[in-house]
């Protein structure tokens, strides 16, 4: 399929023109920065002439700002064409929706989408994207709903009002929480990271998603609490709450505030699931924490989550709060918040990609009967001791003879490495020649 995105240069752009290519589609993008670059590194064509690019599009996506969505629309849909489809991905969805049904000629289908997920994450496998149809997407919908869940996503079909409805919790219940709790400490003016030396492991998750939070884009954020009319009651809702929670702890009023907490915990429904499911996410901060520790003295990797460089050394010493790595003759010191350990096939994986290879050429004599591709297997199945890969590049009659070039990672000694698949050959009965 062609595919335009409007505001293909942006972030959330940017991803699903990487997701789309991947799929094998012909994807284009137009946004208002005019980043041409930006196209040429994703692989994609620029729109320079973006009606010409609507007209022969099957899918013209709008991934803009929410407060420009409606204007975006009134521009682009008049000029879509026949059987095409127009889909925004905003996270609200019922005036897209409308402004979709009212500006796209008749014969052009609409569906609104909202990927419940931000551009830093990796693969859609795993990830919610709801759906709000419109009454005119009988051939499309169900394309796109299998082209999501055939990638592995969760895809919700709702209908818009509802869908904002419930983002109005989902997202500007728990945005302005988290935003409240970090302009909290700064009127406080308190020392986040200084209080990580005392944190419990709840308070350093919670203290991680605000600021995963306040290190978004805060356009997009104040667009989220502005422009779905829902939000404007949970916020009051919230604002209510706290005041009376206040009100019931100034006065010292346990047994109202006993009442308060049991009462919402019974509207909550299954804590003890909810228990579950958070201790599941502390205990995996603190096995990662015990696998470091388990690591000292071996080769480990680790991703700098901030700078995104993979660090690869020995690990010679585990804080509560930092690692410290020989790596490449130096001593590195980095924080456990701001790292992730890789795993053993993460680590072999970056060593494929960024570590130089050598090779070497053996000639043998192979037993009778001896297939010299399987022969190639055996030696690729030394992958653990540096073995990279194996290829016959000469075969030699009658003696029933091969040549297999090695190919040997680049932190393994070359020499004890040949050693060790002449020792394979011998095992299984061949004889060196030369």
């Amino acid at each position: 399929m062609k595919i335009l995105i409007i505001g293909g240069t942006g972030e959330l752009g940017q991803w699903f023109t990487r997701f789309f290519s991947r799929l094998g589609h012909e994807v284009a993008v137009r946004g208002r920065s005019g980043r041409v670059d930006i196209a040429q590194r994703l692989g994609a064509m620029y729109a320079h002439d973006q009606d010409r690019a609507i007209r022969e599009s099957d899918i013209v996506v709008i991934s803009v700002p929410i407060d420009v969505t409606e204007a975006t629309i009134e521009e682009i849909a008049p000029k879509m064409v026949r059987g095409s489809l127009l889909m925004d991905m905003t996270s609200i969805k019922k005036s897209p929706l409308d402004a979709m049904e009212r500006f796209a000629p008749d014969g052009v289908e609409v569906i609104g989408t909202h990927p419940m997920f931000g551009p830093s994450i990796p693969d859609i496998r795993g990830q919610t994207v709801m759906i709000t149809p419109s009454s005119r997407c009988g051939r499309w919908l169900p394309v796109i709903t299998d082209l999501f869940e055939d990638e592995g996503a969760n895809v919700e079909i709702v209908d818009a009002k509802t869908h904002d409805r419930v983002m109005a919790v989902v997202q500007g219940l728990t945005h302005f929480a988290y935003i409240s709790i970090g302009s909290t400490f700064r009127s406080l003016d308190f020392e986040v990271s200084e209080s990580r030396k005392f944190m419990s492991p709840v308070y350093e998750i919670m203290l991680d998603f605000v600021g995963r939070i306040l290190g978004q884009n805060p356009h997009l954020y104040a667009m989220i609490q502005t422009n779905n009319p829902a939000v404007a009651e949970v916020r009051e809702a919230f604002i209510t709450e706290c005041m009376r929670l206040s009100e019931l702890v100034s006065s010292n009023s346990v047994e109202d505030f006993y009442d308060l907490m049991k009462n919402a915990a019974s509207h909550f429904g299954d804590t003890e699931s909810a228990l579950k499911r958070s201790d599941k996410l502390i205990n995996a901060k603190i096995a990662e924490i015990e696998e470091m520790i388990r690591s000292i003295g071996s080769e480990k990797a680790v991703l700098h989550l901030r700078s995104g460089v993979t660090h690869v050394g020995i690990i010679t010493k585990v804080t509560p709060r930092t690692i410290i790595m020989e790596e490449a003759r130096k001593s590195v010191e980095l924080k456990i918040e701001n790292i992730r350990l890789l795993s053993d096939s993460e680590l072999y994986d970056w060593k494929l990609a960024n570590l130089r290879r050598s090779r070497r050429d053996i000639s043998v004599i192979l037993p009778d009967r001896a297939d010299p591709s399987v022969v190639c297997d055996v030696i690729t199945g030394m992958g653990g001791d540096g073995v990279v890969g194996a290829d016959v590049i000469d075969r030699y009659e009658p003696k029933h003879s091969a040549t297999f070039r090695i190919e040997i990672l680049g932190d393994h000694n070359p020499d004890e490495v040949e050693s060790r698949v002449e020792a394979i050959l011998s095992g299984i009965g061949c004889v060196r020649r030369g």
